[in-house]
């Protein structure tokens, strides 16, 4: 094998570090019969002094034909071989192939990527370089060693010699007794090198537990700084009753925060970094958060830079607002902070109504001083989703409010969102947008729907966060084929058929109560209808009155409490559905008494007319219809010849469709609802049952997956999607299916 200049005596030096030049096999006029000479000697030896002795044969022949190069290699690097020579080693070894021949039989070729070439005296010194370093205790190194066998021959022979009065001693209590002692020989004043002085108090301590605690200790006594000579240190800005605690902290690492102490205690944590400390008090800080006091920590938090308790606080204040509103802590607010929280998109408020009411009472409570601020705090109001009734009768008799022009100009444009709902897409501004609260996790309802004879008044609960589903109050009226919709932070029931006739009247769910309440009924009887949301108002479009199939569309408006008739599609139709994209309303599929259809119109509320569209892929009604990500999709439905499984989307800027992954079950009388980037199908019937199984689509993988199953099976189902703080409601039965029922 040629050898590049100098890496022979590279290796040379490497291997008499590594002990592998000590065996008789690379020793000059030393040999296997050598070794065996000397070890057999020195074995007579110790047998004649009365030792015992044990001896061990291990064999490794044909070990080193197992060893992989590439983990050869690694072992070389690791035990300080150069890049160059392992470079070297590694072209020797590489692109060899072996065969061998059996009765004049010659087999295939093939790679050679373990051992090395036969015959090479590289091989034993490189097998010796890969396993002298087991991790063996040596008591008597043993000299005599054979080219191949004395590395692991000798670790085993110290193995079963080591020295069996040699142990190893931990004590896991000697931190603890060792800083015991030291705090009574400080308590004792014994060998204490500092005297702290705060205040009126004086404070013996040793230095070096101070300064291995603190870091702030450590900065002082162990810096150049003057202290660091000294005896006699006096600090400053620090309770004195808090440094005595945090000083028998240091030398018993224990400490107790309670109302009493937490609010000097923190502060001198955080000026001498005992960062655990000031962990544990911000702890105890937020276990006492409540509305009387939740500012107050919160200000206490922004003062001492705990970044985790100001944003706990001031969460707790978004989502308490009520309550913390009609506090003395809020009435002593500055008003940029009043600014702050009434403008946040987060406020957690059961309506406007609420806002409003705060602002007032803190401008009253010191009117003098802070009438001036009246129009900047009307501008976070957002008035125009007040109640008409209340705007005139609470608003605009507000002497505060009809004081200032400014707030006028607000009145009007509240007034004029309530009086052109058409136009609201043009009148949107931040003041139109409803808040949502920090925190809400998005929960799903299903509502109503049939199975075999029965229809259901029961509704159930879907809450991702922990997967399972809860029952809720249910509804006055049963309703099935029933249009679903949220508005706000409430849900709405509208028609549907109860098992004797088809239904005009609506009711709402409000989360918070956990109650339905009867709202104003549509001017026309509707099942299979299709309804939507869009700008704050409630469309519900076509439907069954029970003699006829409907295009007739009305929309509802809750903060005027009105349903108005609004222009008629240009297709009667029956198990429709609607949903909301950019504005504009599309009515998609159904029946209309004679066939099923593939049609599909769009409605542009600003002038009031409905327009046709591409037709889908597919015929379809009582399909499930919903918008993800920009996109129109309808998924199953029944075509006039059988329940459907597939799945089409709509491109409103193309005007074209596309079919996606088909639903793992056909389905038809379902719902589909989008959330959290998911589409949920849910219940429905797949042509012979009613269904309580759920799947959802990915659109990133174009995939459809089980989620876990309904209480109860429901077709003709309505859904929608509210974003709730406290949920599930007190005393819910809840429900976890597996979803491998699909």
């Amino acid at each position: 094998m040629p050898v590049a200049p100098g890496q022979a005596s590279k290796l040379a030096t490497l291997a008499r570090c590594q002990t592998c030049l000590c065996e008789h096999g690379f020793m000059r006029n030393r040999s296997c019969q050598t070794n065996l000479i000397s070890f057999y000697e020195n074995v007579s030896r110790d047998l004649d002094s009365g030792m015992a002795v044990d001896v061990i044969y291990l064999d490794f022949a044909k070990a080193f034909d197992t060893v992989p190069h590439k983990r050869l290699l690694v072992k070389l690097r690791n035990v300080g071989l150069e890049h160059s020579i392992c470079t070297w080693i590694e072209n020797w070894l590489k692109d060899r192939l072996q065969r061998v021949v059996v009765n004049g039989t010659f087999s295939n070729w093939t790679s050679v990527v373990s051992g090395v070439p036969q015959g090479s005296v590289l091989g034993p010194l490189l097998f010796n370089l890969f396993i002298n370093d087991l991790e063996l205790q040596r008591v008597k190194p043993v000299k005599e060693k054979s080219g191949d066998q004395s590395p692991a021959m000798e670790g085993a022979v110290q193995l079963l010699t080591r020295d069996a009065h040699s142990i190893s001693h931990n004590s896991k209590r000697h931190y603890h007794d060792a800083f015991v002692c030291m705090n009574r020989m400080r308590q004792r004043g014994l060998l204490c090198d500092i005297l702290l002085h705060v205040g009126t108090k004086e404070i013996k301590g040793h230095k070096v537990v101070l300064a291995s605690c603190s870091p702030y200790f450590h900065a002082m006594f162990t810096n150049e700084m003057s202290e660091s000579r000294q005896t006699h240190v006096t600090l400053h800005d620090i309770d004195p009753q808090a440094l005595e605690q945090l000083v028998q902290y240091a030398y018993t690492a224990e400490i107790v925060v309670g109302e009493g102490n937490v609010q000097t205690l923190l502060p001198a944590a955080s000026l001498l970094q005992l960062n655990g400390v000031r962990d544990a008090c911000c702890k105890f800080l937020l276990s006492q958060l409540d509305p009387s006091n939740c500012l107050g920590i919160r200000g206490f938090a922004d003062t001492h830079s705990c970044s985790d308790l100001l944003k706990s606080a001031h969460k707790y204040v978004l989502q308490h607002f009520v309550e913390v509103s009609k506090t003395e802590e809020f009435m002593l607010l500055p008003l940029k902070q009043v600014l702050d929280l009434i403008s946040s998109d987060s406020l957690n408020v059961p309506s406007e109504e609420e806002v409003y009411r705060a602002v007032l009472n803190w401008v009253k409570h010191d009117v003098d001083g802070r009438r001036q601020h009246v129009p900047r705090l009307m501008k976070c109001v957002r008035l125009p989703l007040l109640g008409r009734d209340f705007l005139m009768s609470s608003v605009d008799t507000e002497l505060l409010v009809r004081h200032h022009s400014e707030c006028k100009d607000l009145l009007i444009e509240a007034l004029k969102y309530h009086l052109m709902p058409e136009q609201r897409g043009v009148l949107s501004n931040s003041r139109t947008r409803p808040r949502r609260c920090e925190g809400a996790s998005t929960v799903l309802f299903a509502v109503g729907g049939g199975s075999l004879f029965a229809i259901h008044g029961d509704c159930e609960a879907y809450d991702t966060r922990t997967d399972r589903w809860h029952m809720v109050t249910s509804m006055s009226t049963r309703r099935a084929r029933v249009g679903v919709a949220a508005i706000g932070n409430k849900l709405y029931a509208v028609g549907g058929y109860d098992g004797t006739s088809d239904l005009a009247t609506v009711e709402s769910y409000d989360p918070v109560t956990n109650t339905w309440q009867p709202e104003v009924s549509m001017g026309t009887r509707r099942s299979c209808l299709g309804v939507a949301v869009l700008h704050g108002l409630l469309y519900a479009a076509g439907g069954y009155d029970g003699a006829s199939c409907l295009n007739s569309a009305e929309r509802y408006d809750p903060l005027t409490g009105m349903w108005t008739s609004i222009a008629a599609m240009s297709t009667r139709r029956r198990y429709v559905r609607v949903a909301t994209l950019d504005g504009n309303l599309y009515a998609v599929g159904g029946y209309d008494s004679s066939s099923h259809l593939a049609t599909v119109e769009k409605y542009e509320p600003q002038i009031n007319t409905w327009t046709p569209i591409a037709n889908m892929l597919s015929r379809r009604s009582s399909a499930g219809v919903a918008v993800l990500e920009g996109m129109l999709y309808v998924a199953g439905g029944n075509d006039g010849t059988s329940c459907l499984n597939s799945v089409e989307r709509y491109s409103p800027k193309a005007n074209t469709w596309e079919s996606v992954a088909p639903m793992n079950i056909r389905r038809s009388t379902h719902d589909l609802v989008a959330m959290d980037g998911w589409l949920y199908a849910v219940g429905g019937n797949d042509g012979s049952s009613s269904l309580n199984s759920i799947e959802k689509y990915n659109p990133r993988t174009n995939k459809w997956v089980a989620a876990s199953c309904m209480f109860t099976r429901r077709s003709s189902v309505g859904v929608a999607v509210l974003e709730l703080l406290n949920f599930p409601p007190p005393s819910s039965p809840t429900l976890s299916v597996s979803s491998t029922s699909l």
